[in-house]
């Protein structure tokens, strides 16, 4: 199985296909043919996806099982996987038939909805294994046209609006990245990802230059920039934020788990594969600024959380708190911080998701996302109270859940290089707590007063059967993180290894030109 990469990340693409080429109708039973081929690829996917995690050796720092061939205009296709982005497709994988069976309920054009996401796995899956640069940025931008569909056409009474901001805030922020990847190509002769990420390739080419540490406050700082103004929408970042609670709002529920479980994931990914590694001198530079900004922004969006009277809103404003932990670990540049970093992305996409879910599951029976609409929900539907409870703690950061793990290893890193900023977004884990339980409050405890919820009912067991793996992965990876850590952790170690390396060379080079 020598083209085991290719075949994961297609196998999607070509169910796709087949429903767009074989499935005719629109009646009841077109439709759930449609949604069985969906659920059936996405399977298959996952499974076959295992067998990249069974071949990968996390001793091996390098990128594995990599497959190249010759593509266009001298360009090569090339796909592989290292520690930090293993996790990160079986993280998609996992998701996707969860997701699809969150579709069950559809009854508008089912088939297109279900193409749309399928080739939205496909090219996220893409972004995760690239090793080329145009590669990179041809599945990075082309995520965004299903999604835009997705918004635009099965969203709520505001979708247009909410789906043009989305690819225009998302597109725009792009654009730089591709002038700077045009700028890099120029430099090195090559759009390899894996030669531009070697120290010796880029210490010893005289065209390297860029990547070198020799004018650190000049192109480097600016090519740094251009990924930063990517990278920072994709998250997103404050200030740059203001697209996702609109996005989420607007989405289905299906398509809000999609956007808050994998795609705010691309940002960070970016960060960790050319950021750091390609831009060393300038990430060590700008690194005060991520961080503050880092803070700000848990401290902010959590305090706007706190006046939301839309579920959604209040989740997509969580979210963005929540990523601001992964920008600080991220840019600590130590061991904790980056290694608190992936686990709270992979964390955070089993619990966002979970909880868009929970909000999805009690719309699907009321149609409306308004707080103030619900209360007393444990009297009616005490299974659903349970599970929606459990993945309130676990977004509080509740010890024994994933959430504890990634942001107290967040903030160790954190804390070793800036403790004014650890203490401002140590704040935020106090923040959630309020928000998270406010709202949790409001919705499910109290007495059943409301005449319209007197007859809702219970988790069906198609529900049920969603959530279970989310609650499964939540709690394992809570109470044994290592199920991550030894895989991510040679590759994180070799990482910071090679950005501190670059920076010390940095600084002995300008105190040897002062001398």
């Amino acid at each position: 199985m020598g083209n085991l990469l290719s075949l994961t990340t297609f196998i999607p693409l070509i169910g796709a296909l087949i429903l767009a080429l074989f499935l005719r109708g629109d009646d009841e039973p077109a439709q759930r043919n449609a949604k069985w081929v969906a659920l059936a690829t996405t399977g298959f996917t996952f499974i076959v996806s295992l067998f990249i995690l069974a071949q990968f050796n996390p001793a091996d720092t390098g990128f594995q099982m990599v497959e190249e061939r010759e593509w266009l205009l001298g360009m090569q296709y090339r796909m592989g996987v290292d520690g930090i982005s293993i996790l990160f497709v079986m993280l998609t994988t996992f998701l996707m038939p969860l997701v699809i069976g969150a579709c069950w309920d559809v009854k508008v054009r089912v088939k297109e909805y279900m193409i749309a996401f399928l080739v939205l796995e496909t090219l996220m899956l893409g972004v995760f294994m690239a090793l080329d640069l145009v590669l990179f940025y041809l599945f990075f931008e082309a995520g965004l046209i299903p999604m835009f569909l997705i918004i635009g056409i099965w969203g709520g009474a505001n979708r247009i609006y909410a789906s043009f901001k989305f690819f225009l805030y998302t597109f725009l922020g792009s654009v730089l990245m591709l002038v700077a990847m045009v700028a890099m190509f120029n430099a090195a002769g090559t759009t390899n990802i894996e030669a531009m990420l070697d120290p010796e390739f880029q210490f010893a080419s005289e065209t390297m230059f860029v990547f070198g540490w020799q004018i650190a406050g000049g192109m480097q700082t600016l090519l740094w920039l251009a990924f930063f103004a990517s990278f920072a929408v994709k998250m997103p970042m404050w200030p740059v934020h203001t697209w996702l609670p609109d996005a989420h709002v607007q989405a289905p529920t299906a398509g809000s788990v999609v956007l808050a479980a994998i795609l705010l994931k691309m940002g960070g990914y970016g960060f960790l594969r050319f950021s750091l590694p390609m831009f060393p001198v300038a990430s060590d530079l700008l690194a005060p600024l991520v961080l503050w900004m880092s803070a700000i922004a848990i401290v902010y969006t959590s305090l706007v959380a706190l006046v939301q009277n839309d579920m959604k809103k209040l989740i997509a404003y969580s979210s963005v708190a929540h990523m601001g932990y992964v920008t600080m670990g991220i840019f600590a540049a130590n061991q904790q911080g980056v290694d608190g970093a992936i686990f709270q992305m992979l964390s955070h996409g089993f619990i966002s998701g979970a909880l868009f879910l929970c909000v999805g599951v009690i719309y699907d029976r009321m149609h409306t996302r308004e707080i103030d609409a619900y209360g007393g929900l444990v009297n009616r539907m005490p299974a659903y109270a349970l599970i929606f409870l459990f993945f309130t703690m676990a977004n509080v950061g509740l010890p024994g859940t994933s959430g504890f793990i990634g942001e107290f290893l967040t903030l160790i890193g954190v804390f070793q290089v800036n403790t004014w900023v650890a203490a401002v977004a140590t704040t935020g884990v106090i923040l959630s707590a309020a928000y998270a339980l406010w709202l949790y409050r409001r919705v499910v405890m109290g007495d059943l007063i409301k005449e319209a919820l007197r007859s809702i009912t219970d988790m069906t067991r198609r529900e049920r059967a969603l959530f279970a793996p989310l609650v499964l992965m939540t709690l394992l990876l809570g109470v044994y993180p290592a199920l991550v850590t030894d895989i991510i952790g040679p590759s994180v170690t070799a990482l910071v290894g090679n950005y501190e390396t670059a920076v010390l060379a940095f600084e002995s080079a300008n105190m040897f030109a002062q001398n």
